[in-house]
């Protein structure tokens, strides 16, 4: 690990991070500009930790989960920082409990991602989110898990600074990684209840998966043909909110 990356390790929210990472850098070599987005799962902090945030000087907070899984989990508030809630389309949770079988899972899941590209309501949330992302200060982005609303977000991003789609598919996966523990957690208390079987049903819930991010991926490619088309048309971003972010994230 990093010394950048290791300065932005929180007990209390084990995917917060850099989006520009430990050190990537567009294809023509150029390096991301650290310390102006940051992603993250749901912000339930310790008070150390979200002086932690605060010392990194965030300004703006970006929540993307319905206003329910806001009122069932909420978070802590940041010194210094404004919260924004910009509601984009998650994983139906009505729908998981019912789920007969993994496959059943990955289905829903790739549903999901399709979703990000394909429902109106979520491509004008994530148009309202990256203009918002395009003005002045340290933004925090986040969602429950920080891996599919804030995973696509993030990969996002890093397209829009010509990063490789190699290094944004290793990003993206980092979830499974930092939030191993927390993963590992919640399926043990599954097969507590549901036993193994009901964990191995619900896994794939809880995983980026290279997969999820291709069929987002397909389905900009089948609706709009580039992921520049999809910025522009889909998501309705003005050429310059894309100058500004490529600006921000490009050292």
């Amino acid at each position: 690990m990093s010394e950048a990356e290791d300065l932005v390790r929180l007990a209390s929210a084990d995917n917060f991070r850099d989006v520009a990472g430990p050190g990537h850098r567009a294809g023509d070599g150029t390096p991301l500009r650290t310390g102006v987005f940051y992603r993250s799962n749901e912000l339930r902090l310790t008070d150390e930790d979200a002086a932690s945030i605060a010392a990194l000087g965030v300004s703006a907070i970006h929540d993307l989960r319905t206003g329910a899984e806001i009122e069932h989990r909420p978070g802590v508030d940041v010194p210094g920082a404004t919260r924004h809630h910009v509601d984009v389309l998650g994983i139906p949770l009505e729908e998981i409990t019912g789920l007969p079988d993994a496959e059943a899972g990955v289905a829903l899941m790739e549903r999901v991602y399709r979703g990000f590209v394909e429902e109106p309501a979520t491509r004008d949330a994530l148009g309202t989110l990256l203009t918002s992302l395009a003005e002045e200060g340290v933004h925090l982005f986040h969602c429950t898990a920080g891996k599919d609303r804030t995973g696509w977000t993030a990969a996002l991003l890093l397209h829009v600074a010509g990063v490789a789609d190699t290094v944004v598919l290793a990003d993206y996966l980092l979830t499974n990684t930092r939030a191993a523990a927390s993963r590992a957690a919640t399926l043990r208390l599954i097969a507590e209840t549901s036993g193994p079987e009901g964990a191995a049903i619900f896994e794939p819930v809880l995983l980026a998966d290279a997969d999820y991010l291709h069929t987002a991926y397909a389905a900009v490619e089948a609706r709009y043909g580039t992921r520049e088309r999809y910025l522009l048309d889909g998501l309705g971003l003005e050429p310059q909110v894309l100058d500004t972010l490529r600006t921000r994230l490009r050292g």
